[in-house]
Order: structure tokens, then sequence, then C-alpha cells
């Protein structure tokens, strides 16, 4: 079998990055003077006009990709909605944000008002162990536009920080320690590859058990992403940057806290992965760099804290953290080191 990447399940991660591009120069023209960020960051920032100046929104929009099309698979769609929530707190909490609010948009073939409530019902539970309301949303009925039993699911969230106690890694200076903290699972990227290697090459079944664990596929596919709330309001004032890794793995977020002049050096070998993913590259033959860039590999947010107050956060934080790196002099790339721990 011929080894199997991202593009060959759909999803190609340079036009992703080939759109960015193209876009945020466009996207730029429509900003005022009370826009803090540009394209690019974990969340949006800006100020209120007329308002307090010190009083930071950081705003931020995401799905849970084709994690939807395991939901589906096993008529289990009472954790996804949860995903949305944590995901979305992630990406504001990583500048120090406490989440406000968050609205909501199902998109459906033909409504199915039992799966909106399950749906719902994992996004109230979601908001209400991350502090923030569920103020509204939209549902939508698309026929010809999504084919049932498919669906759609996004989530917008909007948080507040005062000026003081906003994080960019604009402070980050090489000697610096980067600690890892663990996830739960894929969280909500890489679905895609993992189906296409999981169920349509590899022939498993959703009740077949993950080697190495008492762990269904299906459950371990389905394992709510985690919330880092917790850990990022305990490192409050000791955190300089902090990187959720989604989408591009550690590489592809980790470098977008680097500050210019700073390299981050991360050791593969820091930290065990878990079995699902060594299980997605053997039948998939996935090569390391593909698997890299895919995934998480167990490591869900990473955070550069000095490394005289390494100690320090990793007790203060707790949840298992290991010192999966350094900030070193450089020129903001991410330099991947080691064997990974299969």
């Amino acid at each position: 079998m011929s080894p199997i990447r991202y593009r060959d399940a759909g999803v190609d991660l340079s036009a992703g990055e080939d759109a960015v591009r193209r876009i945020k120069g466009r996207v730029a023209e429509t900003f005022g003077p009370h826009v803090l960020t540009e394209l690019g960051t974990f969340g949006g920032v800006c100020t209120i006009p007329g308002g307090d100046p010190d009083l930071l929104l950081v705003s931020s929009i995401d799905g849970v990709g084709t994690k939807l099309k395991v939901a589906a698979m096993l008529g289990r769609y009472d954790t996804v909605g949860e995903d949305l929530v944590n995901h979305c707190t992630g990406d504001i909490g990583v500048h120090g944000a406490d989440p406000l609010l968050f609205l909501d948009y199902v998109g459906m073939g033909k409504l199915e008002p039992e799966v909106v409530e399950r749906v719902v019902e994992g996004m109230v539970r979601g908001c209400r162990a991350n502090g923030c309301a569920l103020i509204g949303g939209e549902t939508a009925e698309m026929p010809g536009v999504y084919t049932p039993p498919d669906l759609d699911l996004v989530g917008c969230i909007v948080g507040t920080v005062r000026r003081e106690d906003f994080v960019d890694g604009s402070g980050i200076v090489p000697g610096d320690a980067l600690l890892g903290f663990p996830s739960t699972g894929l969280h909500t990227n890489g679905y895609s590859l993992a189906r296409r290697v999981l169920f349509e090459a590899a022939g498993l079944h959703p009740d077949d058990e993950v080697p190495g664990t008492k762990v269904a596929l299906g459950d371990a596919l389905l394992a709510v992403h985690r919330s880092y709330r917790p850990v990022l309001r305990a490192l409050k004032g000791v955190m300089k940057g902090a990187a959720h890794i989604t989408g591009g793995g550690i590489p592809g977020n980790l470098a977008r806290i680097l500050p210019p002049g700073v390299d981050a050096r991360v050791d593969r070998g820091a930290w065990p992965i878990p079995p699902l993913f060594g299980l997605i590259a053997r039948y998939g033959e996935v090569p390391l760099e593909e698997m890299t860039r895919t995934f998480n590999l167990g490591i869900g947010l990473v955070v550069a804290v000095a490394a005289d107050r390494a100690a320090e956060a990793a007790e203060r934080a707790g949840h298992g953290a290991f010192v999966v790196g350094e900030a070193i002099p450089g020129t903001g790339d991410v330099r991947l080191e080691g064997e990974p721990r299969w």
C-alpha cells in the first residue's frame, strides 16, 4: 500500500495556507483603530470604540470538521457540541481571555430536531463548564447542500481580557521552557485522514479495540476535545505565550506565537504518543512529517514560560505537563528533533 497523506483524504493544508495569504490584505482593509491584531492569531482582538481602552474583546470562530462523520456513523451527537465549545475556548484562552458568550450554527439537509437537541446539549455542557453563555445561533435546513445524515456545526466565541493580562508570545525569549499539556485524542482535527486510513484502507469497525487500550475505536475517535481553560487560568501571570495545537499540529501552531529572532526546539521524544495516533500511522503508512503536521500527537496545548518557573508552572497547572522543548535563537521556525515515542 502506498503511504496515505492528508491530501489523499481530500484535505490540502497548503491550499488553506495559500487562501489565508491571498485574503490577508483584503481583510485588513476593514480594520479600524480599534482592531489590535492581524489575521492569523488564534483570536481576533479589538477594543470597544468609546469604551474602556484597556478592556479587550477576543473572538474566534471554528468547527469540528469531519469528526461529525464519525458522530453520524455511530449515531452519537451528544459530544460534538462540547468539542466545539472547548475548541473555541482554547483559541481565545491562549491570549489570556475568559469566554463571555457563544453562538452556534447547525446546518442539515433535513432538520432532525432530536439531533439538534443532542448537539445543543453538548454545547450547553461545554458552555457551563467554561463559564460562558450560549446566547443564540442559527439552525439551517438546506437540502441539496447537506446530504442526510451529514450536518455542519460551527461556533463563534467572544471573550474578554484586560490589556495588562493579554498574551501573544511577544515576550518569549531564548532559554524559555515549553510545557506541553496532553490532549484527549484527535480533538477536532485530522479526521478526514483518520477515517480514510482506519475505516477505508484498514477496514476497521468502530467497535474494534484500539491496541494497547481497552477503548473501542469509535469511542476513542469521539473522545471530547479537552478544555484547557483550567490550565490557562492557572498560568495567568506566568505564561509568556500559548499555542492551541489544532490544524497544522505543533509546528503550524507553535510558530504562530514566536516573536522575531526566536525559534522553538521541540523534542518529539519528550512525551508518549497515544496508541490511536500510532494506529493511524501504521495502517496508513503515514510519514512522520505528515502525522506531525496533521495531528496534535497527544499534545493539545504548548505554553512558554521562563525556564526558572517551569516547575512552578507545571505544578500550578497540573494535568501532567511535559517539558517538550525550549525557545532558542532563530528566525521564527519550529525545529522538531528526536524520535517520537509511539
